[in-house]
């Protein structure tokens, strides 16, 4: 198989996974414009606690501006502290939020593979609930893994058994398997895996942030 029909056939599998193998359905389409690019995504009807807070944030024009603030290559990137906002150089970020969280909406059939937005919260220790940050979200950019690290994740408990379908997905395409229920997954990049690889690319501080600003412009909501 050459590397242009291997690619073809990732991103084929990926759509077929998105929109439709599983039982997600799509609640919106959004675009997220970055000055590195955009990415069209689906937000999940079966998250509508998330789904409708992130269209409500958009529409208000809340993420226009705000940094990707936490950028680590193979892992994800992540926005929406509203004190990014016209943040000065080297300013600690990753502290702000909309005032409020939203209780988790775990769901089997959504979990951690490349192109997930997922909901950032406090750890678990203030935060036994797991309850989401009302703003913050990160996109899962991850790496591939094999099946005997998936096994080891079985058997140390940091994983519940993984369907044949996700064992598929985090060999072929990747992703975050250890973030899996414990953070709310409530969308995923339809188009745009450029763009996400691009940004997590960037060169970054010892805090992860880029050390050139990387900006979301706007948030459309396109139905």
């Amino acid at each position: 198989m050459t590397k242009r029909i291997r690619f073809a056939w990732i991103i084929s599998l990926l759509l077929c996974l998105t929109e439709g193998l599983f039982s997600q359905k799509a609640a919106y389409t959004v675009r997220i414009e970055t000055s590195m690019g955009n990415m069209k995504c689906i937000l999940y009807e079966e998250t509508p606690m998330h789904s409708d807070n992130f269209v409500k944030l958009a529409r208000e024009g809340f993420y226009d501006g705000l940094l990707f603030h936490r950028v680590i290559r193979d892992f994800m990137i992540q926005t929406g502290d509203p004190n990014s906002r016209n943040a000065k150089k080297g300013q600690a970020l990753g502290y702000g939020d909309a005032g409020y969280t939203i209780p988790p909406e775990f769901h089997p059939d959504l979990y951690h593979k490349k192109g997930a937005l997922g909901a950032a919260r406090q750890g678990d220790k203030v935060n036994p609930g797991r309850e989401s940050n009302g703003s913050q979200f990160y996109i899962v950019q991850g790496k591939k893994f094999t099946d005997a690290e998936l096994d080891a994740m079985e058997k140390n408990g940091t994983h519940i058994p993984f369907t044949q379908e996700q064992r598929q997905v985090y060999r072929d395409i990747g992703g975050t398997p250890h973030l899996d229920y414990a953070y709310t997954v409530f969308g995923q990049v339809v188009e745009g895996f450029d763009t996400l690889d691009k940004i997590a690319s960037v060169p970054t501080d010892p805090r992860n942030r880029p050390l050139e600003d990387v900006k979301i412009i706007h948030i459309s909501v396109l139905k």
